[in-house]
């Protein structure tokens, strides 16, 4: 029975010290405190989710700053040091909060510049306090002694460096979206670049410019007289120069790298006819100081027809490769 009793009351005393708990972390122990900031963003929130046009902008421009001011209050009252360093986890966070309420907006909260921007404010909030002394009501700035300085600096510049890479990353993961080419080409020779996966052998969107305006040609010399598809041959350059920027345009038109190809022609004789090549030439970076260009070759011959009237006439027949070819090198001079 008494073991009984003692596990009772040891049960009612741990959840006594549970609410002790709880009620010391909600309740403010005066009005002056970090929960009374971060009840008043709460509040904000709430009122701006009423609130309309530029008064809800105002109301939530408050709620993020009664958060930021909670929150770095409460973090520094008992410090928490990232391993290494002399930074508080609390200023961490708090420089978190500070870039989004900075760099965020409503579609996206966490932006690329949040991130980036990260590390170097939360050094930053890190230092400011090596310049001020005195407490709440009586701060005054100060100069940091010469050993404060150096670890300062360090942080702060290390923080700057980390958001670089960071910055660095963006860039190069923007590159390789709006510029999907590039990574066909190699990086062997880079000093701060390597390759993780597997290499792309041929550029998509060179291969989708051929693939795409074969048809169109095909559409254009097919069972066509043939005096008209020399005529046609004769302004080639004009023609597939024009249906090219058509079809990069439609089919390349949320890549940036679209005014990096260009479309021209080649035209040859043979015994039986022509022989056209369309050419998609990269004139774009690329490791190659020659550059590179993808060929699609269509051999067009004349053939016997007869016309609505019975009678025989000549026309064009027309025949391409199925896959285009990736060469390296500057593209053949146009004859």
């Amino acid at each position: 029975m008494n073991t009984l009793l003692k596990d009772v009351f040891g049960v009612f005393k741990f959840a006594e010290g549970l609410y002790a708990g709880i009620r010391k972390l909600l309740v403010p122990p005066k009005a002056y405190s970090w929960q009374t900031f971060i009840y008043l963003s709460v509040f904000s929130w709430v009122l701006s989710y009423f609130a309309t046009g530029y008064i809800k902008d105002i109301i939530a421009f408050f709620g993020w700053l009664f958060l930021i001011a909670g929150t770095a209050w409460y973090t520094t009252q008992d410090p928490l040091r990232v391993p290494g360093t002399f930074m508080p986890v609390g200023a961490v966070i708090t420089g978190f909060l500070v870039s989004v309420f900075a760099f965020g907006n409503q579609q996206d909260v966490i932006t690329p510049r949040t991130i980036v921007f990260w590390p170097t404010i939360s050094a930053l909030i890190t230092a400011i306090p090596e310049f001020i002394e005195g407490n709440d009501t009586d701060a005054k700035a100060r100069i940091p002694k010469p050993e404060d300085r150096q670890r300062i600096i360090i942080l702060v510049a290390s923080s700057m460096l980390l958001s670089c890479w960071i910055q660095f990353y963006f860039v190069m993961d923007n590159w390789s979206q709006q510029y999907p080419s590039l990574q066909a080409d190699t990086f062997k020779r880079s000093t701060f670049v390597a390759r993780t996966e597997e290499q792309v052998k041929i550029p998509k969107n060179g291969v989708v410019i051929l693939e795409k305006l074969q048809p169109i040609v095909v559409e254009q010399i097919a069972e066509t007289p043939w005096s008209e598809v020399e005529k046609w041959l004769l302004d080639a350059k004009q023609r597939v120069g024009n249906l090219g920027r058509e079809v990069i345009e439609k089919n390349l038109g949320k890549y940036e790298e679209k005014v990096l190809w260009r479309i021209e022609p080649r035209v040859a004789n043979t015994k039986s006819g022509y022989i056209l090549d369309l050419l998609s030439i990269w004139i774009g970076p690329s490791s190659n100081p020659r550059g590179y260009y993808l060929k699609k070759s269509c051999r067009i011959e004349p053939v016997a027809a007869a016309n609505n009237s019975g009678n025989k006439i000549t026309v064009a027949e027309i025949e391409c490769d199925r896959a285009s070819k990736l060469i390296p090198g500057s593209p053949p001079p146009q004859q």
